[in-house]
């Protein structure tokens, strides 16, 4: 365990300040995400260097498609999330506690680096469950990987604090940001009092010059209502920008909402149809056989072709080969 980041102490109790839930806790008590815990009148991260899950992705799975087509990305976890989504499609990890589990590999953040160049990895994401409640290994690990001419990314529910999103950002290159809904689907599956927290975590990362893609798990009868798509749309062209990526993706029954069916193929298509009025970049994830590729706003020629989630770019410095209209993200690195 290490000390944590981003808590101060009131009346005798440690408050966590990482994510907008502020938990107070009494000494020896674990705040909500099951890893941070108050010790002897100190935070503690408990998972530090403790990861849950290694593996190498391509970076299409983030999803990120406007951030190096093509290239595999290593990915790290560890357990533990501060949303209680009922919903949660990796819930065996991201809901268990620190003290539940047989103790994990000790893995500092230069052996995390180590383990990405044996890879052949340049890239490295923080997801699976949420890199938020993992905030001091994260950092220190993109701390490492800057110093290595490595770029790091975050695959996060958006839930942290403006504190925190302001001292990480400086270390990510990449962004992909869960929007799951409305504030009363964020109330009723997500247990928490509102999404303002997250779009305000959207707009900031872009304002601190990170790049930014969003994803929306449109569950049946919940948050895939056409009203609630348009609406969602016209914020992210309004606030984050019309080229920001959207990512639209099915739901499949998992956790503890069994009982909906999976999402419709004909709902993604519909979805991205509204969506394409306000965004110029809007794709379909976790459903087969639909045209992934990313096109040109301004000529409509195909820069991106993704067959299987291996992206192929066509963009000659991050322009459309056709007209020259730049392209949002990043394609090639600083020489």
């Amino acid at each position: 365990m290490k000390e944590a980041l981003h808590w101060h102490e009131k009346d005798g109790k440690v408050v966590c300040d990482l994510c907008p839930r502020a938990c107070v806790l009494k000494d020896g008590q674990t705040g909500a995400c099951g890893v941070r815990q108050a010790l002897k009148g100190k935070l503690f991260a408990m998972t530090y260097a403790k990861p849950c899950s290694t593996h190498v992705d391509p970076v299409e799975k983030k999803p990120l498609y406007h951030f190096y087509p093509g290239e595999g990305i290593f990915s790290i976890a560890t357990i533990g999330c501060n949303l209680f989504c009922d919903f949660c499609q990796n819930w065996e990890i991201s809901k268990a506690k620190h003290d539940e589990l047989e103790a994990q590999e000790e893995l500092s953040p230069h052996a995390v680096i180590r383990r990405a160049e044996d890879a052949g990895c340049r890239l490295i994401a923080f997801t699976y469950t949420e890199p938020t409640i993992f905030f001091e290994y994260a950092l220190d690990i993109a701390k490492e990987a800057k110093k290595a001419g490595m770029e790091c990314v975050i695959v996060s529910n958006g839930y942290t604090s403006e504190a925190a999103t302001k001292q990480w950002a400086p270390y990510l290159s990449a962004a992909n940001i869960d929007l799951k809904g409305t504030a009363n689907f964020y109330k009723q599956r997500c247990k928490v009092p509102d999404y303002e927290p997250v779009k305000k975590t959207i707009v900031l990362l872009k304002k601190l010059g990170v790049h930014v893609e969003v994803t929306n798990l449109l569950i049946p009868g919940e948050n895939d209502s056409p009203e609630e798509i348009e609406q969602l749309a016209k914020w992210l062209a309004k606030e984050a920008g019309r080229d920001t990526p959207l990512h639209f993706s099915a739901f499949r029954p998992e956790y503890k909402l069994l009982e909906k069916a999976s999402t419709p193929t004909e709902t993604l298509l519909k979805a991205r149809e509204i969506a394409k009025k306000h965004l110029d970049h809007v794709y379909l994830g976790n459903v087969s056989g639909v045209d992934n590729n990313t096109y040109c706003p301004k000529c409509d020629a195909v820069v991106i072709e993704r067959p299987r989630y291996q992206g192929v770019s066509h963009l000659k410095n991050g322009k459309c080969p056709e007209c020259g209209e730049a392209s949002p993200g990043r394609f090639s690195r600083k020489k």
